[in-house]
């Protein structure tokens, strides 16, 4: 599963995304990209911090299913999960990333360490 940052470089072909990430996802039987991610996406956008991810906001199902990743949706499992995980950060979009990725068994895709406070599998 891609996190934001992660599904943008890879979107741009930003040498943001490491090697070892690159060759993951190229390698991994199925990759899903999460409505959490779809919500941090436009809301970033929304309020200035992502300006140049309006036509990846505009066109997020299209390049998803063009570059093969499947879509993961939200469910209240994911949200109760996500609030009674008791460690750091309080970044909701972290917390619900992470009960999405361990409650389906995901390895998550990320540069961000927080999510191993969280106890998510990260590839990196």
């Amino acid at each position: 599963m891609l996190d934001t940052s992660a599904l943008i470089w890879w979107a741009n072909d930003s040498p943001q995304l490491t090697l070892t990430a690159r060759n993951g996802i190229s390698a991994a039987d199925a990759v899903f990209v999460s409505a959490i991610t779809a919500m941090e996406l436009s809301t970033k956008l929304r309020i200035g911090k992502l300006p140049d991810a309006r036509l990846l906001v505009e066109e997020f199902e299209v390049r998803c299913a063009d570059e093969g990743f499947g879509l993961l949706p939200l469910s209240h499992r994911h949200g109760l999960f996500a609030g009674s995980i008791k460690a750091e950060p309080r970044d909701p979009f972290d917390r619900m990333l992470a009960a999405q990725a361990i409650l389906e068994d995901l390895l998550l895709v990320s540069s961000d360490t927080a999510f191993d406070a969280l106890g998510a599998r990260r590839l990196w």
